[in-house]
């Protein structure tokens, strides 16, 4: 993902205060940590995180790739593209673990008060929290961030904290954030994600304006060297006034990060082989399978790793446009399901490594599963003259075609639904009844990698008489153009929490719809799902979220605005055999940027 919500979506959770703090007289509840439900894994006196070595050595460079060049240093507007890695450069008021679902402790905030009527919380700044700079970060710095990113940043935050009144500095080391509800029962978690920026120094400069000039941070690392279109170095600061503290303890060991810029996946796996950077994700079947098979791999020098994760896959596929009139109808969209045959591309391209993604909160607990029932039922049976029956009826299932007999029975099935839609076969072409016009649209994609997975779409579509032209832009084109909502079909994956909430408005609502730059890029607007969407962030408990999230995912899945594409239980590792690791990895993730470390031994033995 190329905008700002790559930065925070990862880090969406859910409040509820755990029982370790202290009661005030005004009942509120002061703490070190919020946990969704229940209580924080980690107490108020906490050494270091479990999945850390505390005495790892700090040292040495890494070198990453990244795919795509970059314009700015600045990755909160909507504007431009930003450099990967300067989420160093910031701190936010508390941090999630790797190891828990829906828990935050204190960064830049030493601790968290919220109050029993949960309309407002405060963050208690630790004094020690420092700029690179040497100056204090204030209450003021906080307000200031939070009035900036809701007015000037991308259409995110205005999504995300629409029900936050307002930021107040108490004083110098006390922020407050003022609700519009009481019911919203995120806001206090996720407004300890606020990025915290340095009011002095944006003083007289254009916040939105893109720029390569480094900024002022407070993190781990500052900016040490860009080359504009090739590279960009972070160096570790020595003295980050953050080091020591029990929730970084173990991590950033890294002196030196550097991204080189490679826009041919192919040329970067390449180089990669030939020992050009360390570490890759590598997220292309065809790679893991045969594209590994290189001395360096049979000697040791360098590893392949299969490491299976708890994080939800969220939805990756092909995504409608339904702002375009020719995507309007849900048959249409059904009827263009039908005809992606994923079990021929899995066997054909991917060595049958995949998975079908059958939910947009898949590998999760989260995902509609068999027909609804409980409290998953009853919500939906609110909106039942407004949903399709099936939806009550049938489990939903992808369109299969694993034998040609499949494939004719989906493309029968197609056609059928496309002449419900208004839609028939003339002349060998799909054509609108009324206008005479032929179906055909554009798939803008932002990479070769997905052409050939489109081409076998494109041939089945053309039996149904509909014309699929493929299109590659350059990355910077395709932000701009998907920015403003300006295409047919796009391909995109959308992340997801093990605990959604305000972003849910991001993606779905119709407000977002209407909205350039959100990550509603189906142009959803559905009155049923503006109301599952609030209704899951006011969840009450657990298990209403769940029952929440399910129906929302029930709603989405029935009116088919994804073809889905596939989805892997693993992570794909390869990297050069000079690191160590901690003993412990977490289930939520693999944080090899800040928990992993240069082995001296290890490193002397490679030869790359």
């Amino acid at each position: 993902m190329t905008r700002i919500a790559a930065l925070t979506i990862a880090l969406v959770l859910a409040c509820g205060i755990g029982s370790a703090g202290a009661q005030t007289d005004d009942a509120a509840t002061t703490s070190h940590a919020v946990a969704i439900w229940g209580e924080p894994k980690y107490g108020p006196d906490f050494k270091h995180l479990d999945y850390v070595n505390p005495d790892a050595p700090k040292g040495g460079t890494i070198v990453l790739s990244y795919p795509a060049p970059f314009d700015k240093l600045n990755p909160f507007t909507l504007q431009g593209t930003p450099a990967p890695g300067v989420g160093f450069l910031y701190e936010t008021l508390m941090t999630p673990t790797a190891d828990e679902q829906s828990v935050s402790y204190g960064l830049v905030a030493e601790s968290i008060t919220i109050p029993a009527s949960n309309r407002w919380v405060e963050f208690n700044l630790r004094p020690e929290a420092r700029w690179h700079d040497g100056e204090p970060i204030t209450a003021e710095d906080v307000v200031w961030s939070f009035n900036t990113l809701m007015e000037d940043g991308s259409p995110f935050y205005a999504n995300y904290y629409a029900d936050v009144e307002d930021a107040v500095a108490i004083d110098a080391d006390t922020v407050r954030f003022n609700f519009k509800t009481a019911e919203n029962n995120e806001l206090p978690y996720i407004l300890g994600q606020v990025f915290v920026l340095p009011k002095h120094d944006w003083e007289g400069k254009d916040f939105t304006a893109s720029s390569l000039e480094p900024p002022l941070g407070s993190g781990p690392y500052r900016v040490a060297n860009v080359s504009p279109g090739r590279s960009i170095t972070y160096e570790r600061v020595e003295d980050w006034w953050g080091a020591d503290l029990p929730i970084n303890r173990g991590q950033y060991n890294f002196d030196r990060i550097q991204y080189d810029i490679y826009r041919d996946p192919t040329v970067a796996f390449e180089a990669f082989k030939a020992g050009q950077f360390d570490f890759r994700a590598e997220n292309v079947a065809r790679n893991w399978a045969r594209g590994y098979d290189v001395p360096a791999v049979e000697q040791g020098r360098l590893i392949k790793a299969e490491i299976p994760t708890q994080i939800p896959q969220g939805m990756q596929g092909f995504f409608m446009n339904t702002r375009r009139p020719v995507f309007a109808d849900p048959r249409v969209r059904e009827g263009i399901n039908l005809l992606f045959p994923f079990e021929f591309v899995n066997d054909t391209l991917f060595f049958g490594l995949y998975e079908r993604i059958d939910s947009y909160f898949s590998n999760s607990e989260l995902a509609s599963r068999g027909r609804p029932e409980g409290e998953e039922l009853e919500i939906l049976e609110q909106y039942r003259d407004q949903l399709p029956p099936e939806l009550f009826n049938e489990p939903f299932v992808p369109a299969s075609a694993d034998d040609p007999r499949e494939l004719r029975r989906n493309l029968r099935d197609a056609l059928d639904l496309f002449r419900q839609a208004g839609w028939e076969v003339r002349d060998g072409a799909l054509t609108n009844v009324e206008t005479g016009q032929p179906f055909r649209f554009e798939l803008l994609l932002d990479q070769p990698t997905f052409e050939r997975v489109a081409q076998p779409f494109a041939r089945n579509l053309a039996r149904a008489g509909i014309d699929m032209n493929i299109r590659i832009a350059d990355s910077a084109q395709y932000q701009a153009l998907v920015e403003g909502f300006d295409y047919d079909m796009i391909v995109e994956r959308l992340l997801q929490s093990t605990s959604p909430g305000n972003e849910q408005r991001e993606y779905w609502t119709s407000e977002a719809a209407k909205t350039p730059g959100t990550s509603n890029y189906t142009g959803v607007s559905d009155p049923v799902v503006d109301a599952l969407v609030e209704g899951l962030i006011n969840a009450d408990d657990r298990d209403s979220l769940v029952a929440w999230t399910r129906a929302l995912d029930r709603v989405l899945l029935w009116d088919h605005y994804v073809v889905p594409h596939w989805s892997n239980p693993e992570i794909w590792l390869a990297y050069w055999n000079r690191f160590s690791r901690p003993d412990v990895l977490p289930p939520y993730g693999v944080p090899f940027a800040t928990t992993w470390w240069i082995d001296p031994d290890k490193n002397a033995g490679v030869n790359r």
